[in-house]
């Protein structure tokens, strides 16, 4: 097999391009288009654009697409040692080479622990193979709110709208509350307190996420129209460890539907009852007005907002 010529086809070489070997040595070093037009200040569809233009005048595959970034061929192994030092050269020269030394400060993300461990995270992953930083802090809505307005974080999921106009909030997703527990209550109970009021829970003990019981209440007064009159069994302030609970007969709760989906299609748990207006609580995505300077906060943006409509 003749030779790869990189600058056109074999026997007829063509003038230098060296924009898209730039762009091809970014791909080739950053494992996909995404990071590579990050460091490169490039749009995404301006890099695909390049490296196809590239693969046309090689005649060659460069790179091998991957749901999750770019495989380089033996071909792209073959042209990257043999431009990689003439354009690190030039680049050192002239100062235009890709911004590798300088890449973009981690994305500052806050939210809700639950939230944040079984949706928001795992939709980021991608990005994160792509070249994505993340630090990413749990807490309560007001806290994490107060705390962006001060510059701690990029991006914080509220469960609350924010006050006022300092910050930018469009809702993410919405969560529907469910009333569950362990299939040997729920037989207690009939499986459906709906129908005879909360007085059927009398005995049974309730688990919460605080004291003073914030999801618990707001179900009573939505699906029961009453105020509830009852202590909790156990208080802790994770979700998660709710859930766990419940699920091992500790006794019932109000949970998010998205946290125990898996639990109530198994049978680990039973929905008491099925109200035609469930309670819904929206979530938010907030961020401080104006666009950061970091260009990895507008891609877990983006991928929040898409993600959060299948939440």
């Amino acid at each position: 097999m003749r030779p790869l010529d990189p600058l056109g086809a074999a026997g007829t070489p063509a003038q230098p391009d060296l924009n898209l070997l730039r762009t091809f040595l970014a791909v080739y070093r950053a494992g996909s288009f995404t990071a590579a037009a990050q460091l490169l200040g490039l749009s995404q569809p301006t890099v695909t654009t390049q490296i196809r233009s590239l693969e046309r005048q090689t005649r060659r595959e460069l790179f091998e697409r991957l749901p999750r970034g770019v495989a380089p061929t033996a071909v792209a192994d073959e042209l990257a040692a043999r431009v990689a030092g003439p354009l690190d050269a030039l680049a050192e020269a002239t100062g235009h080479g890709p911004r590798q030394e300088s890449p973009a400060e981690p994305v500052h993300l806050a939210g809700p622990a639950e939230l944040l461990s079984t949706r928001a995270l795992p939709a980021l992953a991608p990005l994160v193979t792509e070249g994505v930083r993340l630090r990413v802090a749990t807490g309560l809505t007001e806290p994490l709110l107060d705390e962006l307005r001060a510059g701690r974080h990029d991006l914080v999921i509220a469960t609350t709208r924010p006050r006022g106009r300092t910050l930018s909030a469009e809702p993410l997703t919405d969560e529907e509350f469910v009333l569950v527990a362990a299939p040997a209550w729920a037989d207690r109970v009939g499986g459906q307190p709906a129908a005879e009021g909360p007085a059927a829970l009398h005995g049974v003990p309730l688990i919460t996420y605080a004291e003073d019981l914030p999801i618990v209440r707001r179900y009573w007064r939505h699906v029961f129209g009453r105020r509830l009159n009852c202590r909790a069994a156990v208080s802790v302030p994770d979700l998660r460890a709710v859930l766990a609970l419940v699920t091992a007969g500790a006794g019932f709760s109000v949970l998010p539907r998205y946290l125990c989906a898996g639990e109530l299609a198994s049978g680990a748990l039973v929905a008491l009852g099925t109200p035609e207006d469930a309670p819904i609580n929206t979530g938010y995505l907030v961020q401080r007005p104006g666009t950061s300077a970091n260009p990895h906060v507008a891609l877990v943006r983006d991928r929040l907002r898409e993600a959060g409509r299948t939440w």
